[in-house]
């Protein structure tokens, strides 16, 4: 009879009988879902727990105040802005950028403010977007940007071009990071038409580390930047926004006409500081093991999954199943689930938590909660599973 501590995972543990020892010696889970999905540690939660307070919507959370500070020295822009979330820093960002309504942005087809915001730049801001084709690195063709600009404004018929949107690091792409030579490209197309360039930089330490430069190297080709501060840099919640000082001024009405006005949220900002000044230069930690699961892949399931070993630059690694005997989601359910058999092989259970995500491909993301030791547990799972396909 399993103990009352594992009864809530009957469901994930169908055939699996409890042998009486301790549960961490034979179950473990590796979760690479998102990089959304780690827990702050000791360090993190005492900070929080001490944090100095006050109320945000009067300016007067000294913690608050210490972040967005040093958030816009990170940034080399003039100011900066802690809000909710990476989805309401890309909207508070766009809507700054076009302030009327009509206005139109040009953002890749594979973004993630295209894709995967709920279209809140015209559900909410009215404002309509012009897609252009990502490349599979990320970038997208400047030829085709330029001609997707509007010419004919004030022209009645026409909608006003306003802003031009990157991601980067690209999570479609996975994980890819927009070479230098790229932003400087766009940044010379968007100042001959006068136009600012946003930057999604949900993932954007992983960029600067992938590259070995400071974020204010990339970020002096962008006007603006949203960067997430709960994806791997290990935070509970929030994100930032820099900018110039007017642009930020705007941000913080914007913000709170979206309800994204807190109170006495150094609680949260407590985190962000640890985020910012402790958990940067360990990314290449997650760089270092996703490459390396990556290579597992192509050991020992080449003839199932597929994997661009040059395509993983940071933290983020796209499978592509293509034995047709397993669907992505048998893939990620067999990764997932624990069996009788998988304990007397393995000697162990090891659950591995990924997700389909579209046509034939199953994304795989790591975190600050997934070491070199859980890396080489999900391999070990992987080659037990490729092991089952081909007996079936």
């Amino acid at each position: 009879m399993l103990p009352a501590v594992l009864r809530p995972l009957r469901r994930w543990l169908p055939q699996l009988r409890y042998t009486g020892s301790e549960p961490r010696a034979w179950l473990k889970t590796v979760d690479l879902r998102s990089d959304t999905v780690s827990q702050p540690g000791a360090a993190m939660r005492a900070a929080m727990a001490t944090a100095r307070v006050g109320d945000d919507v009067y300016g007067e959370d000294p913690t608050v105040n210490e972040l967005q500070r040093q958030a816009a020295e990170l940034f080399g822009m003039e100011d900066a802005l802690f809000v909710p979330s990476g989805t309401m820093g890309n909207l508070i960002s766009v809507m700054c950028h076009c302030q009327e309504r009509g206005a139109e942005l040009i953002v890749g087809d594979q973004a993630h403010i295209h894709l995967y915001e709920q279209g809140g730049v015209a559900q909410i801001a009215g404002i309509h977007s012009r897609v252009v084709r990502n490349l599979p690195d990320g970038t997208f063709d400047l030829n085709e940007v330029e001609s997707k600009i509007q010419q004919h404004f004030p022209d009645s018929h026409y909608p006003r071009t306003r802003v031009i949107c990157l991601e980067n690091t690209h999570n479609e792409a996975g994980g890819r990071v927009l070479p230098l030579s790229f932003l400087q490209e766009v940044r010379t197309l968007a100042d001959q038409y006068k136009l600012p360039v946003h930057v999604d930089g949900a993932r954007l330490m992983n960029a600067a580390v992938a590259l070995g430069v400071k974020a204010s190297e990339i970020l002096r080709f962008c006007d603006s930047v949203s960067m997430c501060l709960s994806k791997g840099l290990g935070a509970p919640v929030g994100s930032l926004i820099g900018g110039r000082r007017e642009f930020i001024d705007q941000a913080v009405r914007v913000r709170k006409v979206l309800g994204g006005g807190m109170r006495q949220a150094g609680v949260l900002a407590a985190a962000g500081l640890l985020s910012i000044s402790n958990m940067v230069d360990r990314l290449q930690d997650d760089h270092r093991n996703a490459k390396k699961f990556a290579q597992g892949v192509q050991t020992f399931a080449s003839s199932i999954c597929n994997v661009g070993i040059d395509a993983v630059e940071t933290n983020i690694l796209m499978l592509a199943v293509n034995d047709p005997r397993i669907s992505p989601e048998e893939f990620c359910d067999k990764m997932a689930e624990v069996t009788e058999d998988e304990m007397t092989v393995m000697g162990r259970g090891v659950r591995v938590l990924m997700n389909p995500v579209f046509g034939r491909t199953v994304r795989a993301v790591w975190h600050v909660d997934v070491s070199e030791e859980d890396t080489d547990l999900a391999l070990q799972k992987l080659q037990y599973v490729m092991q089952k396909v081909h007996q079936k």
